[in-house]
Formats: C-alpha cells, structure tokens, sequence
C-alpha cells in the first residue's frame, strides 16, 4: 500500500454577532480537506461477448448458442465457478440496406450475447481473455480492475484528511491572529471505491502468446469537512 499526496482547502468563517450576546455564536474556521491512499487491486470483472449474424434471427441466435455454450464450457474448466459467470445483455437486432426512396430492407440478423466474469486471481486475466476469443467470442466489452476490502485504506485515508484539516485549521487561525478550539464538527464523504477500467477493443482471433495484462493501483480518496471553534488571541 502506498501513500501519496493529500490535497486540502481552508476557509474561515468568522460568525460574530453585531453586539456582544450571552448567546452569540463561536467563531469558527472551516477546513475541506482530501486523504488519498493507493491500493492494490485483487478482482476483476471481464464483459465477454459472442456476436453472430445470419440471414434469419433463428439461425444467428442457434449459431450464437452454440459458441457462447463453448465459451462458458471453457471457462468453467479453467475453474471458474457458476457465481463467476452470469449473462448481463442478449440482443437481437435487424440489419437492414438502405436505397434512394424505397423502404428499408432486411437482410440479416446480428444476435450479441454478453456474459459477465468475475474474476478473483488476477494472474488468470489474460487466460480468461484468451480462452474465450479461443471459443468463439469476438468482443471483449470491459475490464476493470477493482479491490475487494478496502475498509482499511479508507479509514486510513480519514485519518490522514483530519489530521491535515487540523494542520491547517492551525494555520489559518495563527494567521488570524488566535488559535483553534475545539473540534465543533466533522463530516465524512460517501465512498464509491471506481473501478480502473482498462480500455479492449474487438477481437477476433487467439494470440500465440497468453494476453498480458497489468492491473496497477487503485487511488482511494476520501473528502472531509471539519469545524473547529476560534480563539481569538487566546490558548486552547
């Protein structure tokens, strides 16, 4: 796991009153600050596709059956299990001629089925790939890379925004002449870890040599934005 830079915004928001007040509010300074944390990916998802044409839908959707069936056949042999692989799109779709004012004609099918892979050994990516261009499938939609757990290196990455976002509550309240309070409020971003898509075009035959493939890291960041009273000339 590798650290890398943390990114932070201050701003300070004097709220004192027009007259001094038993209840007038506390001074305070807002701090927005990011802690980011890179981690290494441990899964991924592969989008296969078995795209047929014919001349009638019953002949490509028969054609398309019989090599995405090789495709899973495969696959399952290489040990994947049957929660790994499930199918996420089947369409059929009319190809048609277009001529100067006549009608469209069709004059064929295309039948696409897409299967949806998880994979949980990244060292098996490239071999998945290949097996399956192997068996008849013509289209790799998507890979993306992703980690699993990463409960750890988001509260590490808090962590490490709250620490920053005090450093420069700290500064921002020395330059104002004070120093910061108390912590009044903190709030924590949503996270939604993105997957690291990697960009595969259309293929249409196996290599001699298994596909290499290179996951990399993963970025997490989390944003926080913090609250802390001001003293104005004062000790905490």
């Amino acid at each position: 796991m590798k650290l890398i830079v943390l990114l932070s915004c201050a701003v300070i928001t004097p709220l004192w009153g027009q007259q001094p007040a038993i209840n007038a509010p506390v001074p305070q300074i807002a701090v927005g600050s990011q802690g980011q944390v890179k981690v290494s990916p441990d899964r991924a998802n592969i989008r296969i596709s078995v795209q047929t044409k014919a001349t009638t839908a019953a002949a490509a959707a028969s054609e398309n059956a019989v090599r995405q069936k090789a495709v899973i056949d495969a696959l399952r042999a290489l040990g994947l299990r049957a929660d790994q692989i499930s199918t996420v799109g089947y369409n059929v779709m009319p190809e048609q001629r277009y001529e100067p004012n006549r009608e469209p004609v069709v004059v064929g099918y295309n039948v696409t089925n897409t299967i949806s892979v998880e994979v949980t050994d990244l060292s098996m990516v490239g071999r998945v790939i290949d097996t399956s261009i192997s068996r008849g499938a013509n289209m790799i939609t998507s890979l993306n890379f992703y980690a699993s757990n990463t409960e750890e290196a988001r509260r590490e990455a808090i962590a490490m925004a709250i620490q920053r976002a005090r450093l420069d509550a700290d500064a921002v309240a020395g330059a104002a002449g004070g120093v910061i309070g108390g912590l009044i409020e903190v709030s924590v971003g949503a996270y939604f870890p993105p997957p690291r898509p990697v960009e595969y075009a259309m293929v249409t035959a196996a290599r001699a040599v298994e596909t290499p493939i290179e996951p990399g890291d993963q970025t997490l960041t989390v944003n926080v934005s913090t609250r802390w009273s001001f003293v104005s000339g004062g000790a905490r």
